[in-house]
């Protein structure tokens, strides 16, 4: 889907949250409004730095940048609007979004560790060959969830960290990921 049905389809799960699955557990749906709002947030104030627009602006071959997400993710509230944002004006670039969840499950082919973890960016040219795969966050950020998890760290506590280093942070460790693996 184009970013603008994902946009669609988050606001159907808020409206009907009962006739998508898992959206009718009260906790997957508070946390999935609370992602709706961190994910506008990001849309509305995020600005790529002028290294990332000079890169993406330089992009003349077709690309597609495949994003694998679904709106109950915290980690893609921050990161999806974050990467829709770099992308948007070069026409010579495909965002599309597919649901981990959902057929076909991407996802399969693009495992952390054995686990469906999002999001996922995937970076192809246009004959189909990935160049990037990216997520399902920043380094830095994944080598501090794994250690709170090896720690045995409560899911709660884990949450509040990862939103606080999102929030700190701002989207500049993700685009210079980018610009790393880009350049």
């Amino acid at each position: 889907m184009t970013f603008q049905e994902y946009l669609d389809y988050f606001e159907q799960v808020l409206a009907s949250p009962q006739d998508f699955d898992p959206y009718g557990d009260a906790e997957y749906f508070n946390y999935t409004k609370l992602n709706w709002s961190r994910m506008n947030r990001w849309l509305k104030r995020f600005e790529p730095n002028e290294a990332i627009k000079n890169l993406i602006s330089s992009i003349t071959e077709h690309q597609h940048w495949i994003v694998i997400t679904e709106p109950w993710c915290g980690d893609a509230a921050h990161s999806v609007a974050q990467l829709y944002q770099i992308v948007k004006n070069n026409p010579n670039i495909d965002f599309e979004i597919h649901l981990r969840d959902s057929e076909p499950f991407l996802i399969e082919d693009y495992l952390t560790s054995g686990g469906k973890s999002i999001p996922k960016l995937i970076i192809r040219n246009d004959v189909g060959h990935d160049k990037v795969i990216w997520g399902p966050r920043p380094k830095a950020l994944q080598t501090i969830f794994i250690q709170m998890k090896a720690d045995n760290a409560p899911f709660e506590e884990i949450k509040e960290v990862l939103q606080k280093w999102y929030n700190e942070d701002k989207g500049q460790e993700l685009q210079q990921e980018l610009l790393a693996e880009l350049s």
